[in-house]
C-alpha cells in the first residue's frame, strides 16, 4: 500500500510558492517537469552567454580594454561559483522556487539592466548579478533532473539537461548571426531577456518538485515507485541531511568534479573566446565566427541525447566516458595543429568543431549520470550538496581559465583593442603610407616639427622631392598615419605571435582532457553491460521482497 505523507493541498495562489508533490508523478507530468527544466536551462545559458557573442561591440562601446572585459567574466564566474555553494542548501529549501524566481531576476537584468548600464563598472555589477542567478540554477536544475529521473533513465535525462548550455550557446550564435546586421549589442541582450520572461511564465505555473521524503531516496527504475512512496513515511529529512557537506568531501566527488571541469576547457574557450579568436587570427566578423560555432553546438546537442540513450540501454557509463575523452583529445590535437595556419579554411574548422562537439558529448552525458549516482551512493538526500560542490569547482575553473587566456595569449589584447583601428587606418591611408615609406628620411625630418612650424626651406624640399599633390595627400592622412605609427608595430607583432600563442592554449585544453581520464576509475558504476544487468536484476528482486514485506 502507498503510505506517503500527505501534504495539505495549497490554494491556487499558494501554488505559486508551494510546489512540492506528495506522490511521484505519472509519466506525462514527469516529462512535463523535465521539459520545463531543460527549457529553463537553455534560456538561462542564452542570457549568460550572449555577451560573449557581442564581446567586441561591448568593448568598443565602453572603451574598455580586452583585459577589463576578461575580468568582468572572471569576476562573474567567481560570483557564480559561490552562488553554487548557496544553492547547495536546495536540499533543505527545495529546488523549484530557486529556478522559477531566478528566471525572473535574470530576465529583468537582461531587459532593463545590462543594456542600459551607463559605464563598465555598472555593467560589471549587473553581469555579476546574472552570474549569481546562473550559479544557483546550475545546481538546482540538474538536482530536479535527478529527482525526476531514475538511474536507468538518468543518462538520457542528463543528456537533455546538458543540452541546456549547448542549445543556449546555439541559440546565441543563431540569433546573433541572423540579427547583428540590423541590431546592436543592447538589442541582443534584450532578446535573451524577453525569452527569459516567456519561460518564467511557463515555469511559474507549470514547475513542481518532489517532497523531501520522496527525493531523499535512490530510485533505480520506475518499478521502484511504489516502494519509494511506501518508504517515505519513515524518512526524516533533517536526519538525512546531517553531515551532508562532509559526506561530499571525497575523491570520487571532488576529484571527478575537478576532472570534468578541466575536460571542458575547450568548451569554455569556445563560449568565451571563439569570436575573439577567429576575429583576431583569421579576420572573421562577429557573425561569421558565431555561425562557425554552430558547428560545435548542434552536433554536441545531438550526441548528448543519443549517447545518453545508449548509456541507459547498456546500463554503463564509464566506457562512454573513456571513448569520448580519447576521441575529444584526438580532435583537439588536430585543431591545435591548424591554429598556426592562416590558410586553414572555414569548413575545415567546421568539421573539427563538429568532431570535438560530438566526442565531448559522448563523454559528458554519461559523466553527469555517473556523478549524480556517485553522490547518491554517499547520500541520496545530499544531491544538491554534491552538485553544489561540482558547481563551485566548475565555476572556479572557468574563472581561472578566463583570467589566464590573456596571460597565455598576450597578442589578443592589442589585436582586440587596436586591430580594427589599425586595419581601418591602413585602408584609408594606404596611398599616403606608400609615399611616406618611399621617402623615410624626408618624412622623419618633417615629423620633428609641428605642421604649422615646418621650416619653409624643408617644406620646399619636400614639395620638390615628392610633389605637391603627394605632400597634400600625406598631410590629409596624418591622423591615420599617427594611428599606424602609434599602434601599427604592436599590432603587427601581435598578429605574428597570436596563432602560436592560441595553439599553446589549445594544447592546455588537450592536457585538461587527458587529466579527466584517471578520475573515471574513481566513480561508481560498472564497465560491462552484463554485470550492470545482473545488478539491476538483483535490485528488482530486492525491491519486490521489501515491498512485499511492507504490504503484508
Amino acid at each position: 500500500m502507498s503510505v506517503s505523507v500527505p501534504l495539505t493541498a495549497p490554494t491556487p495562489l499558494a501554488r505559486l510558492w508551494r510546489r512540492e508533490l506528495a506522490h511521484y508523478p505519472d509519466t506525462a507530468r514527469r516529462y512535463l517537469y523535465l521539459g520545463i527544466v531543460v527549457v529553463t536551462t537553455v534560456v538561462l545559458y542564452y542570457e549568460l552567454y550572449v555577451q560573449y557573442a557581442v564581446a567586441t561591440s561591448i568593448i568598443r562601446h565602453y572603451d574598455m580594454s580586452f583585459r577589463t572585459f576578461v575580468w568582468i567574466s572572471v569576476i562573474g564566474n567567481a560570483v557564480g561559483a559561490f552562488a553554487s555553494l548557496v544553492a547547495g542548501f536546495a536540499d533543505r529549501w527545495g529546488r523549484a522556487n530557486l529556478v522559477v524566481y531566478g528566471l525572473l531576476v535574470a530576465a529583468l537584468l537582461l531587459v532593463l539592466g545590462l543594456p542600459n548600464a551607463p559605464d563598465k563598472n555598472v555593467y560589471l555589477v549587473l553581469f555579476s548579478a546574472v552570474s549569481f542567478v546562473e550559479g544557483i540554477v546550475l545546481v538546482a536544475t540538474p538536482a530536479l533532473i535527478r529527482d525526476f529521473s531514475p538511474q536507468l533513465g538518468r543518462a538520457t535525462a542528463m543528456g537533455y539537461w546538458t543540452m541546456g548550455p549547448v542549445i543556449g550557446s546555439l541559440v546565441v550564435t543563431e540569433v546573433t548571426s541572423a540579427t547583428l546586421s540590423t541590431a546592436g549589442w543592447q538589442d541582443e541582450l534584450r532578446y535573451s531577456g524577453y525569452a527569459g520572461l516567456l519561460v518564467f511564465v511557463l515555469a511559474l505555473f507549470g514547475l513542481r518538485e518532489l517532497s523531501p521524503r520522496l527525493r531523499d531516496q535512490i530510485m533505480v527504475s520506475l518499478r521502484d515507485r511504489a516502494l519509494v512512496e511506501a518508504r517515505a513515511a519513515g524518512i526524516d529529512p533533517e536526519r538525512q541531511l546531517k553531515g551532508h557537506w562532509r559526506q561530499m568531501m571525497r575523491l570520487d566527488v571532488v576529484g571527478s568534479a575537478f576532472a570534468i571541469s578541466v575536460f571542458l576547457l575547450f568548451y569554455f574557450a569556445a563560449v568565451g573566446n571563439f569570436v575573439v579568436y577567429f576575429a583576431t587570427t583569421f579576420g572573421y566578423s562577429e557573425q561569421r565566427a558565431n555561425a562557425l560555432a554552430n558547428w560545435y553546438w548542434a552536433p554536441n546537442a545531438v550526441a548528448l541525447v543519443v549517447v545518453g540513450l545508449l548509456s541507459d540501454r547498456l546500463r554503463v557509463r564509464k566506457p562512454f566516458m573513456i571513448v569520448g575523452a580519447l576521441g575529444t583529445m584526438a580532435a583537439t590535437a588536430v585543431f591545435a595543429t591548424r591554429a598556426t595556419h592562416p590558410t586553414t579554411g572555414y569548413y575545415t574548422f567546421a568539421l573539427l568543431c563538429a568532431c570535438v562537439g560530438v566526442l565531448s558529448g559522448v563523454a559528458y552525458a554519461p559523466w553527469m549520470a555517473s556523478f549524480t549516482e556517485t553522490v547518491e551512493k554517499h547520500n541520496p538526500a545530499a544531491t544538491a550538496t554534491g552538485l553544489a560542490v561540482w558547481g563551485w569547482i566548475i565555476r572556479i575553473v572557468v574563472a581561472v581559465s578566463a583570467a589566464f587566456v590573456p596571460v597565455v595569449v598576450t597578442a589578443v589584447t592589442p589585436l582586440v583593442e587596436h586591430g580594427s583601428q589599425v586595419a581601418a587606418a591602413q585602408a584609408e591611408a594606404g596611398p599616403a603610407l606608400a609615399v611616406v615609406q618611399a621617402h623615410p628620411q624626408l618624412f622623419a625630418e618633417l615629423g620633428k616639427y609641428p605642421p604649422t612650424a615646418i621650416p619653409p626651406a624643408l617644406l620646399a624640399q619636400a614639395a620638390q622631392e615628392v610633389g605637391p599633390a603627394n605632400l597634400q595627400l600625406v598631410a590629409k592622412a596624418q591622423p591615420q598615419l599617427t594611428i599606424l605609427q602609434t599602434y601599427g608595430p604592436e599590432v603587427q607583432k601581435a598578429a605574428a605571435q597570436g596563432p602560436g600563442q592560441w595553439q599553446t592554449w589549445w594544447w592546455i585544453c588537450f592536457a585538461g582532457q587527458a587529466l579527466f581520464i584517471p578520475f573515471v576509475f574513481t566513480m561508481t558504476g560498472r564497465w560491462r553491460p552484463r554485470r550492470a544487468r545482473e545488478d539491476a536484476e538483483a535490485h528488482e528482486a530486492a525491491v519486490a521482497r521489501e515491498l512485499a514485506a511492507l504490504t503484508e
